[in-house]
């Protein structure tokens, strides 16, 4: 997925538009056909699948793609069920943020100051760590 293609998926996007965009991804370039079993350590959207969907749904997926029981599309498919709604609360803090612009500012003030927080308890273990 690339910026510059024009098919990277922003985090507030419709869940139509990250579908859209999920269905014609590259997958593992040596299955051809449905048929071809494939290998999940080389597929893009396996790697997803790694990041959003829980372990069980990500051995079927890497079965079915090393046995062709499933195609990509189906593969795209089960990625698709556990991305969409590990985004929707993040689409909707950006809904409701949208509305009040105000609001933002105060979201980022207040993340400002936690990331200052834990900043400086870094700062302090490195410090005792070189004992400076």
């Amino acid at each position: 997925m690339s910026k510059s293609r024009g098919n990277t998926i922003e985090l507030g996007e419709a869940p139509e538009a990250i579908a859209a965009k999920i269905k014609p991804m590259v997958t593992d370039p040596a299955r051809k056909r449905r048929t071809d079993p494939g290998n999940p350590d080389v597929c893009p959207v396996y790697d997803y699948h790694r990041v959003f969907s829980p372990p069980a749904t990500q051995a079927e997926a890497a079965q079915g793609c090393r046995t062709a029981g499933i195609g990509c599309l189906d593969c795209k498919g089960m990625l698709l069920r556990h991305l969409l709604p590990a985004l929707a609360p993040i689409r909707e803090r950006r809904l409701e943020l949208a509305r009040d612009p105000g609001r933002v500012e105060e979201v980022l003030r207040e993340g400002s100051k936690r990331a200052q927080q834990v900043a400086a308890a870094t700062m302090a273990e490195v410090r005792d760590a070189m004992r400076i």
